[in-house]
């Protein structure tokens, strides 16, 4: 553990529970219908609305073998061709093979997928794929309507959450295990500021980090706070070099900053073609797949263009669509290029390459597990080695689905052993109260903690046991950055660590960057500067700058070009030296400990959460345990079954 915490004030209110799932995507949705169906009681922390985060923005579709004649194995070997050398075999063997049933299972708790008159489920092709196996649901909406699907579910299952509430950082025990979670509630709901949730298990599904550059298509909750809250805790992070730019997003001019409009990778799926201002087809002859290809082939194709033509974008014609295709077929696309003066009906569009998706994140094994016990990560914050190098279009959605059931198993079992430790003794580190507040002044004197009343849940959920926290010593308090630091930030990362790199840029980059991270400290230890109040948008920037900082020092020591990683000064792949994964920890001191693992698999992070478990054969790594077993037989549901009768 480090013991670094960010300045905070100390909770003022506190809730129990079995199980908190940070944020509300098709990951945490998922883990959280599972362990809800388990019989834990389990709380789902969320920063804005539940339907508000990235799952929602995902166009093209879910990838699974589902059609006639595709098989695991063909969709395994399309997924490591993508992830150039650097994919977990084991983990992508358990994405594919587990995959349909999972999407089947989405299906029944009601997402309605796009059909054929014959009720069959439609299918089609993007990049790297050599066949039709994205599943996709009104047209190019598909992300929008699992999103709906899962947050119906939730609300039907009467699971407990709290929304617009910004999680600060992991509580531990008296051993180092897992307590819970601080949160600020965003002025909304029935809890205001800082508060804490207090579980023997975290599950972290708070999605992207590509807020930390200037133009990216994630939403602007992409702050990266799973990462920061993990490294800040102690986990180890890996391949955070590796961020997917998109190929094809709406080029609005070369100050665009923020979030920008997708034009899916199924559109180039159903025929379109990438053209420069002359309209020739520049993919062509560049890979088999021509505008089909890998992302990272694809994007750094339209980069090498412009520089060849001193352009700022290309083109994507798909003119010969015709005006029903696009209405019918993409019509949340058409909006988006309409709305901002372009037809694709009429004229090719104009797209330019922007920071979408991070490959590398949390480090977990096959079950979820991070390298701190009781913590787990799940989707695009998590690093489970499926998606290596480069990810494979439309995985991302599946990743969430799948390893977010094998988490939420997991836990059922793993808090059903005798020798787990209860929720009401766990001790969470905390800072101490501040007694002069009442606000934030954490436990009453009688010992109880304080506590509003509970978030929003439906009637009849299971009330939460109390728990008391004994507050650890001080933590060590990073000092929070002045939101104003953040385009700077972007603005950094964007010029010296976007889709082309290089030793000089990366270094610079790290120079800058030490510079803004110098200029908090300097002000915490009093020498000019002033440290910014705590406050959604300071915490939000510091984290900011604390991925980034990883981020460019894992791009600094991968000394090669692999997957969505392009160093123009080292241009070729090295799979001597290089086809391994970078793993990366924060030190108490605040530095950052790099190490390189000794083989294109990953290690296993052994660090299970019941007594018991300990020092045994860590079974994560077998795939071959029965994904589509009923959550209600495992022993934690059977116990609360048994808790019912009693009652």
């Amino acid at each position: 553990m480090t013991g670094i915490r960010l300045h905070a004030p100390a909770p003022g209110w506190a809730i129990d529970a079995d199980v908190v799932v940070v944020g509300s995507g098709v990951a945490g949705l998922t883990a959280a219908l599972r362990c809800t169906a388990a019989g834990l009681r389990t709380v789902v922390v969320t920063k804005a609305r539940l339907d508000d985060g990235s799952t929602r923005w995902a166009q093209g579709g879910i990838a699974a073998a589902l059609g006639e004649g595709d098989t695991p194995e063909q969709h395994m070997e399309d997924t490591l061709v993508a992830g150039a050398g650097l994919c977990d075999e084991e983990a992508v063997r358990v994405l594919v093979t587990e995959g349909p049933d999972a999407v089947r299972r989405l299906i029944a708790t009601g997402a309605r997928f796009d059909t054929d008159a014959a009720g069959t489920i439609e299918l089609t092709r993007e990049g790297g794929h050599h066949r039709r196996r994205i599943a996709h649901a009104g047209g190019d909406a598909t992300g929008a309507e699992i999103s709906r699907a899962l947050v119906d579910a939730v609300r039907e299952r009467a699971v407990r959450t709290i929304e617009n509430a910004l999680v600060l950082d992991l509580l531990t025990d008296a051993h180092g295990r897992t307590a819970g979670v601080t949160l600020h509630v965003m002025g909304e709901g029935q809890h205001d500021g800082v508060g804490a949730v207090h579980a023997p298990a975290v599950v972290l599904a708070t999605g992207g980090m590509g807020q930390v550059f200037s133009a990216t298509t994630n939403p602007a909750v992409s702050t990266g706070d799973g990462v920061a809250l993990a490294l800040r805790a102690g986990a180890e992070v890996s391949d955070l070099e590796f961020v997917q730019f998109h190929p094809t997003v709406l080029f609005l001019g070369p100050e665009a900053e923020g979030q920008q409009p997708l034009v899916s990778e199924a559109v180039r799926g159903e025929g379109a073609h990438l053209v420069d201002a002359d309209g020739v087809r520049f993919m062509v002859g560049q890979h088999e797949l021509a505008e089909l290809a890998p992302r990272d082939i694809v994007a750094k194709g339209i980069m090498r263009r412009m520089r060849e033509q001193g352009a700022d974008h290309m083109y994507l014609d798909a003119r010969h669509f015709g005006a029903e295709m696009w209405e019918s077929r993409f019509p949340t696309i058409l909006a988006a290029c309409r709305t901002h003066g372009f037809d694709p009906v009429t004229e090719p569009i104009p797209v330019a390459p922007a920071a979408h998706y991070a490959s590398g994140g949390v480090r977990t094994d096959l079950r979820g597990r991070t390298t701190v016990p009781g913590l787990y990560a799940c989707g695009e914050v998590a690093c489970t080695g499926v998606h290596g190098a480069n990810r494979l279009a439309s995985n991302s959605l599946l990743e969430g689905l799948v390893f977010a059931e094998r988490i939420a198993d997991d836990i059922a079992t793993t808090l059903a052993a005798p020798e787990t430790t209860a929720p009401e003794t766990a001790v969470p580190e905390t800072a101490a109260p501040d007694m002069t507040d009442p606000a934030t002044a954490g436990p009453h004197p009688d010992g109880s903690a304080s506590a509003g009343p509970g978030p929003t849940t439906a009637p009849g959920g299971p009330e939460p046991r109390t728990a008391t926290p004994v507050p650890h010593p001080a933590p060590r308090v990073l000092p929070l950055l002045d939101p104003a630091a953040r385009a700077r930030v972007q603005r950094v990362m964007t010029h010296g660590a976007g889709v082309l790199r290089s030793a000089d840029s990366l270094a610079k980059a790290a120079e800058q960057l030490d510079a803004i991270h110098g200029d908090a400290l300097g002000g915490a230890g009093g020498s000019g500067h002033k440290t910014a109040e705590p406050g959604v948008e300071s915490w939000e920037t510091t984290n900011v700058l604390c991925v980034a900082r990883v981020l460019v020092a894992a791009a600094r020591h991968r000394e090669e070009t692999r997957g969505c990683h392009w160093r123009e000064d080292r241009p070729d792949r090295d799979d001597a030296a290089w086809r391994r994964h970078l793993v990366v920890r924060l030190r108490p001191d605040r530095s950052l400990d790099v190490r390189t693992t000794a083989t294109h698999d990953f290690p296993p992070t052994d660090r299970p959460l019941s007594h018991s478990a300990a020092g045994t054969r860590d079974p994560a790594r077998d795939p071959a345990r029965d994904p589509a077993r009923d959550p209600a037989h495992h022993p934690a549901a059977q116990a609360a079954a048994r808790r019912e009768q009693q009652a």
